[in-house]
């Protein structure tokens, strides 16, 4: 009696484990009756009829494929290798197990294939640049083809693309090249830069220098010009006061004529040999044998 609880107890517990299944919450469980689709279930615990059911798990993770590096040949007919990733996720899990037999298979393949086509479309130059370009199309080609399969492509990746030797040997004196020619081109810019700079510099002195010799010359002419001023008025101010004192003492011919004689005195002091009279030379000649005249009355008078 023992012996036969002990077999019944085995086999409930192998009937239990054989039942029970465990579906994880970043899992989807396909249940098949005979051979026949049942059910989907999501994460949890769940009852299956043990050798009439069984479960498939499905992993509904984001899962990335390694594409083998392949050569593609360019538009320009250069010979390049390819190497990229692409990274999926599973939509349904019921098309991915009975649309497609071996997805990750299929998809390398299918990435192999419109590698060549994208890339046949480029020359080498644009290829190496559009980097971008190339996963973006390659990318939507490859979402469209495995929609059907319940899968959804969410970016694929190029990680390198190596063109031949010789071709690398060439892009490298090229570059050496460019970077040369552009170091030139920067030098000569910043001597070209410099020079602008000076000339505006000198430009820029020259033009203080000469509106300051403008400003000290007008400054100059100012004061001169107030000099000149100052002077005119202090020569006619005197002239006014002579005149003025001239007129209000009443000067006789004779007193003028004395002070003529004088003046002409002082005229002839200089250093000139030759000394020319005016016109009124007669007149004054004439005041002076007035002057004489009354100088010997004079003395007539007092010699009686």
């Amino acid at each position: 009696m023992l012996i036969l609880l002990v077999v019944i107890a085995f086999f409930l517990i192998v009937f239990a484990a054989s039942a029970i299944r465990i579906v994880r919450p970043y899992e989807r469980g396909l249940i098949e009756r005979l051979g026949k689709f049942k059910r989907e279930v999501g994460s949890g615990l769940h009852f299956i009829i043990p050798f009439f059911e069984r479960m498939i798990r499905v992993d509904m993770r984001e899962k990335v494929i390694d594409v083998p590096p392949q050569e593609v040949i360019t538009k320009d007919n250069v010979v390049v290798t390819v190497d990229a990733v692409i990274y999926y996720e599973v939509t349904d899990a019921y098309r991915v197990i009975y649309n497609v037999r071996n997805f990750e298979v299929a998809t390398i393949k299918l990435a192999q294939t419109n590698l060549r086509n994208v890339i046949g479309e480029l020359e080498l130059d644009q290829t190496l640049t559009s980097r971008e370009q190339i996963n973006a199309k390659l990318r939507a080609v490859l979402d469209e083809a495995t929609d059907k399969w319940g899968v959804r492509i969410t970016r694929v990746e190029i990680k390198k693309i190596d063109p031949p030797q010789d071709i690398m040997e060439a892009m490298s004196k090229q570059m050496k090249a460019e970077r040369t020619k552009r170091a030139a081109i920067l030098e000569a810019e910043g001597i070209k830069q410099a020079q602008i700079l000076k000339a505006e510099g000198e430009r820029n002195a020259a033009i203080l220098r000469a509106e300051g010799q403008a400003e000290a010359i007008r400054k100059v002419a100012e004061a001169n010009k107030y000099k000149v001023i100052v002077e005119a008025e202090g020569q006619a101010e005197a002239i006014l006061k002579i005149f003025n004192a001239i007129h209000e003492g009443k000067p006789t011919g004779d007193l003028i004529t004395i002070r003529y004689l004088e003046a002409l005195k002082e005229i002839a002091n200089g250093k000139a040999t030759k000394i020319f009279l005016p016109m009124e030379a007669s007149s004054i000649l004439a005041s002076l044998g007035a002057i004489s005249e009354i100088f010997k009355k004079e003395e007539g008078k007092q010699e009686e």
